[in-house]
């Protein structure tokens, strides 16, 4: 019986990595594409923008996975902002004519997009879901609806195309979380600028359930949320950081004071003031079931290890 392949490209991140396990702890062959090349035979080195010899990696692939992007945690100066549509569009793009070149080409591809593509939505305004959401406005925006285009032109016809529109995704040892734990046992726990915008965000675990889902259990296509289906606001979300690490001091943190620090730290506000309200709608509709369907047992799982 003929193995199981799975292609990621952008694996060696923290996404690629919880992924790439996940997977290969379901018999499948796992091979990484990225800009450094990983120990082992299975691990392919690209530049993002050019087709080379690691193409021919997606040719009778089961599943082709995309979380190629250059980090947003920076700045927003025109230089940055130009690579950062760039790495996401290019690399797309070159995937699209990698896969049409394919005798037998994937089965399935899933891109990554972000959960941001939504307007900043504001206390009882309901959830944005696939079918209903507010497009919104912002150099985020643009990111990710030219990343969704770039995806769209793509011509494979043979090749089911499904955009993930990722929320912040939490696990122990990548990503955001570490951080926002660490911040928090010195006293950063408390609501940023008003506490009122709204936190969409998914356990690591559910995101790669969620991908093994989209990829084998449907033959749906186009954009899914990817995230838990109950948000909370960032005051809530702090007080469970609060309550679970019970620091010594609370330290305010007033919107004037989070512009100096992201200034200092070399990223933007947006990233935590953005009200971010997000359903999994279309997952739902397809009987997804989540592991970790509220933020509490998310974070129980989550810190143990963080101390």
């Amino acid at each position: 019986m003929k193995q199981l392949k799975i292609v990621i490209v952008g694996g060696n991140g923290f996404l690629g990595r919880h992924l790439g396990l996940h997977f290969q702890q379901r018999g499948y062959r796992v091979v990484t594409i990225g800009r450094t090349v990983a120990p082992g035979p299975d691990s392919v080195r690209w530049d993002t923008r050019t087709l080379g010899p690691w193409a021919a990696e997606l040719e009778g692939a089961d599943v082709l996975v995309n979380l190629a992007g250059r980090t947003v945690d920076c700045r927003y100066n025109e230089a940055n902002k130009r690579q950062i549509i760039a790495s996401r569009v290019e690399s797309t793009r070159v995937l699209g004519q990698a896969v049409a070149a394919c005798a037998v080409p994937p089965k399935v591809w899933l891109n990554s997009s972000t959960a941001t593509i939504y307007a900043d939505t504001q206390g009882a305004q309901p959830a944005n879901t696939e079918a209903s959401g507010r497009i919104g406005t912002g150099f985020s925006v643009v990111v990710a609806t030219a990343w969704e285009q770039a995806f769209r032109d793509c011509l494979t016809p043979r090749t089911r195309q499904v955009a993930l529109r990722t929320s912040i995704v939490l696990g122990r040892d990548g990503g955001a979380f570490p951080v926002m734990a660490r911040l928090a046992r010195l006293g950063l726990c408390t609501p940023q600028g008003t506490g009122q915008q709204w936190v969409s965000w998914l356990h690591i675990q559910d995101f790669c359930r969620a991908v093994e889902f989209l990829a084998t259990e449907t033959e749906e296509a186009g954009a899914f949320n990817v995230c838990a289906p109950n948000p909370l606001t960032n005051r809530d979300f702090n007080t469970l950081l609060c309550h679970e690490l019970r620091p010594l001091l609370r330290l305010p943190q007033p919107k004037w004071l989070l512009e100096i620090g992201a200034f200092l730290l070399r990223t933007e506000t947006e990233l935590i003031l953005k009200s971010r309200k997000v359903y999994p709608q279309r997952l739902l509709e397809l009987g997804f079931d989540f592991t970790f369907s509220t933020c509490e047992a998310a974070v129980k799982d989550l810190l143990p290890l963080q101390s």
